[in-house]
């Protein structure tokens, strides 16, 4: 197993970790291990293991458990506070998105990201920082994480750049608290004292690092829940455009001295010939800040329309429209993650420091999957990347199933007695029924006689 999960392996899924510098990027985060199976084995396990069908536990449980490390190897790996996941993240995502510009021109539009999904945890009762959260799509609340997350696109691909996961910073919403057995200077930590940011502080902390680390884009795009005006000031005087949607609450916008609602302001406007644009104006919101409003027919409720705020005044109103619809990229992402990738699912631990690592593994897959569909230049969806991702393992299987067949072969050709060969032909002739049809339509009348 460890041979067939290592980098020596020439297979498109293996090429990747080699091609990502994904050693490289463990080293240089601290991601090691002093004595044992190092810590670029383990990660490759975990890594994989979606495309295996298999959890970890039964995958211990069946034939090729003796080959792998314990369960013990991999959780001490996963709980390890002091590993910077955040570092390695960063630097593979760097990784990913220099390669997606050596592909676009100069003039295509980049834009960040911000977005939030819930980690719903319903059958937990002591997992670390477990707390209730809302659920927006639900309208109810739940108990798990909120986890907010930072991406880059330009259109075409997806990539995560960071992430926060929050529980509440209400001690009365906060389920199980956070272990007091915990370094205050390990990065673990800081990790969980970053879990009781307000969403808000979070984000500014989330772009701030990765302006830092040297991501750039022309627009920050977000949804009507981020999109107030103390966050909009805030992104402003970094030097960042907005554009998010907006939604009818108690806010005022000043037109023309008048303090209007939002459905006021529409109402203010000439009407619009165009079915899908309804109309545009430039307005001040209550600190001053000088915004567009764009508003456009909703699809799902054809009488009802929806407005889209940019704080660059100058840009088209299809243009605000147009830019604004990359960010469903998000959407597909979290969708993946969560479906294909067992984002939440595939560990059920209680340390925080193990929701960190797992969370940032899937991240990586989800990473190397977008670098896989970019560099071969196809059209085919995530989902079905997943499943030949899948397939390839599953071909490496069969691989290290032949070479053990044909040692036990190579040890029994000297034998003599006919029961000795009658039982090697008998391996090979279920070997043969076992494998997958694809296989055996390649060769005809494939067979074993003796």
């Amino acid at each position: 197993m460890l041979q067939q999960h290592s980098m020596s392996e020439q297979s498109r899924f293996s090429k990747l970790f080699s091609t990502l510098n994904m050693g490289k990027f463990l080293r240089k985060a601290g991601i090691s291990k002093s004595f044992g199976l190092s810590s670029l084995a383990v990660f490759q396990i975990v890594f994989s293991l979606v495309f295996e069908g298999k959890n970890w536990f039964r995958l211990l449980e069946s034939p090729r458990g003796d080959d792998l490390p314990g369960k013990d190897v991999v959780y001490r790996f996963l709980n390890h506070s002091s590993f910077a996941w955040r570092r390695f993240l960063q630097a593979l995502s760097q990784h990913v998105v220099c390669y997606f510009e050596s592909l676009i021109s100069a003039n295509r539009v980049r834009v960040f990201i911000i977005d939030d999904s819930v980690l719903s945890r319903n059958r937990s009762k002591k997992a670390e920082l477990l707390a209730r959260v809302f659920d927006h799509t639900t309208g109810r609340f739940t108990k798990g994480y909120c986890m907010l997350t930072l991406g880059w696109s330009d259109g075409f691909s997806f990539a995560p750049l960071d992430f926060v996961m929050l529980s509440s910073a209400k001690l009365t919403n906060r389920i199980c608290e956070m272990t007091s057995k915990l370094s205050k200077r390990s990065i673990g930590y800081k990790r969980r004292m970053e879990a009781f940011s307000r969403k808000p502080d979070a984000v500014i902390s989330l772009l701030d690092r990765a302006l830092r680390a040297g991501f750039t884009a022309d627009y920050v795009l977000m949804d009507s829940w981020f999109t107030q005006a103390p966050l909009l000031r805030q992104l402003t005087d970094m030097d960042l455009s907005v554009i998010g949607m907006v939604k009818e609450m108690k806010q005022r916008y000043l037109v023309k001295g008048q303090r209007l609602t939002l459905r006021e302001v529409f109402q203010s406007l000439p009407k619009s010939k165009d079915s899908d644009i309804k109309g545009s104006v430039i307005v001040q919101t209550a600190c001053g800040l000088p915004v567009k409003l764009v508003f456009v027919r909703n699809r799902n409720k054809r009488r009802e329309w929806l407005a889209i705020l940019s704080t660059d005044v100058a840009l088209d109103s299809a243009e605000i429209v147009r830019i604004y619809g990359m960010r469903w990229s998000i959407e597909t992402f979290f969708k993946v993650t969560k479906s294909y990738l067992k984002l939440g699912t595939e560990f059920q631990g209680r340390s925080f420091d193990q929701l960190i690592s797992h969370t940032t593994i899937v991240f990586s897959r989800y990473l190397a999957m977008e670098y896989e569909r970019r560099q071969s230049n196809d059209d085919r969806t995530l989902g079905g990347l997943f499943f030949l991702f899948a397939d390839e393992v599953r071909d490496v299987d069969f691989q290290t199933a032949l070479q053990q067949l044909m040692v036990l072969f190579l040890e029994m050709a000297q034998a003599k007695i006919k029961k000795n060969k009658t039982s090697v032909f008998c391996q090979l002739q279920d070997w043969i029924a076992s494998l997958p049809s694809y296989i055996k339509g390649l060769f005809k009348d494939l067979s074993c006689e003796s």
